[in-house]
């Protein structure tokens, strides 16, 4: 049987973990929404409300924002991803991989001053554009139903440099 003094030695030891456990979803949040202002609205786009989420696990943190748009028939998703997945994704950009067949092609390259990968399938009109903001940072644009300059141009018009200056250090 617990005795009183025991019983307080628990409250106390459970006390500070309580707060630390009510806090961190309030930082959490906050990680995630300072990137929410830069998925911006789209000129003759629909734009879902902007979500995200930011998770805290021991040796491993991500964030993660990102909008969904649709005009008619044609899609597309921004999302800016903070932490290992982000890592992860950059591979194709970091081996600079070009590769093109008749379905499609991936090319890797600079724009605008940041290394990018441009991924596009033609039998769908779908692609992809995938900019590394940092070695575990980016931001992706993924459409359907548009062509490859015109998700590119889309994607141009979020401001990757105001995106990259955002990211924690």
């Amino acid at each position: 049987m617990i005795n009183r003094r025991d019983a307080i030695r628990i409250v106390l030891a459970v006390l500070p973990a309580a707060w630390l456990l009510r806090a961190s979803p309030a930082r959490a949040q906050q990680a995630f929404q300072r990137f929410i202002p830069y998925l911006i609205d789209l000129d003759g786009w629909q734009g879902k409300k902007p979500d995200g989420l930011a998770m805290e696990t021991p040796g491993n943190n991500m964030i993660m924002a990102s909008r969904e748009y649709t005009r008619g028939p044609a899609r597309l998703h921004a999302q800016i991803v903070i932490g290992a997945a982000a890592q992860a994704a950059l591979a194709a950009t970091q081996a600079k991989i070009n590769l093109e067949t008749s379905e499609g092609r991936m090319t890797t390259s600079t724009i605008d001053g940041l290394p990018a990968t441009r991924t596009y399938n033609n039998k769908d009109k779908s692609g992809a554009v995938l900019v590394a903001l940092g070695p575990a940072a980016m931001f992706s644009v993924s459409f359907n139903g548009l062509g490859d300059d015109e998700g590119l141009g889309l994607a141009k018009k979020f401001d990757w440099k105001a995106i990259q200056g955002a990211i924690p250090k």
